[in-house]
């Protein structure tokens, strides 16, 4: 087994030479127009220490799978045949099905001649038929939270059970891991296999020839900015959920492809978008909640809030006031 992380915009700056992992994936692209700035100098900085390498793309599902595709390629053409390509399927883009994911994955596998991942959550994984995808031969990487937060890695996490696929190639176990070397929540992943089935799934230096990286376009707005997650706890419901973030379980269930609003599980992650506004983003405390828990979900950190909300003390908050996140 090999333990990494992925990393997007929100790591910018991360030195990858000494955060201690076996691989680094990151954020390449996002619909027809967004490269990430910042993902040749952290792929360099991994790459030259000796890491295993990933990119991935995330889909905005507002054109077509080819188009994406090619926009992903003709970006990462440097990559090709040293890294593991990757589709990264969320939010309000599963609703546009199994079929426009499979588009995606055909034309990149048609282009390079390498057979990119998949990630996605595991309730999209249970609630789609994604046979054509498994019959094409597309490895997974599945998200299932377990915890809140993890000091260093986990290789042993509990796997979400899933459908179609025999097996996870890999596993994102938490959003808000910690490691020496930066002092922001990580993703921390487990990938079931060693440095050859790593190389296999790169391509092994196959492929179109690597061509020189073009330089990023100007760089758009991360979805995210407007958009935040929430890792279902024991005993929610969508719809208390929905109430907590000023929403609908109908919005919910429809741009997190859920098809049963009263079907959701512990470590699910739910997107919620459209909560930012100019008053600020704000979550209701709940029984059993940490400062440090709450600042690993959102992605920001425990002093960050301490500041925003006047709190004195980080280790004394209670259930039923609500915080300010930005």
């Amino acid at each position: 087994m090999l333990n990494g992380i992925d990393i997007s915009a929100w790591q910018r700056g991360i030195d990858t030479a000494v955060i201690p992992a076996d691989f680094v994936i990151v954020k390449a692209t996002e619909g027809l127009d967004y490269v990430n700035g910042d993902c040749d100098r952290a792929y360099q900085q991994a790459k030259a220490a000796g890491k295993k390498l990933g990119v991935y793309h995330f889909a905005d599902g507002n054109s077509s799978g080819t188009a994406e595709a090619d926009f992903f390629v003709d970006n990462v053409a440097g990559y090709i045949g040293e890294a593991v390509l990757v589709l990264d399927w969320e939010t309000h883009t599963v609703t546009r099905g199994p079929g426009y994911a499979k588009e995606f994955l055909d034309r990149v596998q048609a282009r390079t001649g390498i057979k990119p991942m998949i990630y996605m959550s595991g309730s999209v994984v249970n609630e789609w038929d994604w046979s054509a995808v498994v019959a094409g031969d597309y490895g997974l990487w599945v998200a299932y939270y377990s915890t809140d937060s993890c000091d260093g890695y986990w290789p042993d996490a509990p796997m979400y059970p899933i459908s179609d696929w025999a097996d996870a190639a890999m596993l994102q176990y938490t959003s808000s891991g910690y490691l020496p070397g930066w002092g922001d929540p990580l993703d921390l992943n487990v990938f079931y296999g060693d440095h050859a089935a790593w190389d296999a799934y790169a391509g092994g230096g196959t492929g179109v020839a690597p061509q020189p990286q073009p330089a990023p376009a100007p760089e758009a707005q991360e979805n995210a900015q407007n958009t935040t997650t929430y890792i279902v706890q024991s005993g929610d419901t969508l719809s208390g959920i929905a109430d907590r973030y000023g929403t609908t379980y109908q919005h919910l269930a429809a741009i997190n492809g859920i098809t049963d609003p009263d079907l959701i599980y512990p470590g699910d992650v739910i997107v919620i978008d459209g909560v930012a506004s100019g008053n600020g983003q704000t979550y209701t405390i709940q029984s059993g909640d940490t400062l440090s828990g709450i600042a690993g979900r959102f992605g920001t950190s425990v002093s960050h809030l301490t500041i925003l909300n006047g709190i004195e003390n980080p280790d004394l908050i209670y259930a039923g006031d609500t915080i300010r996140i930005n």
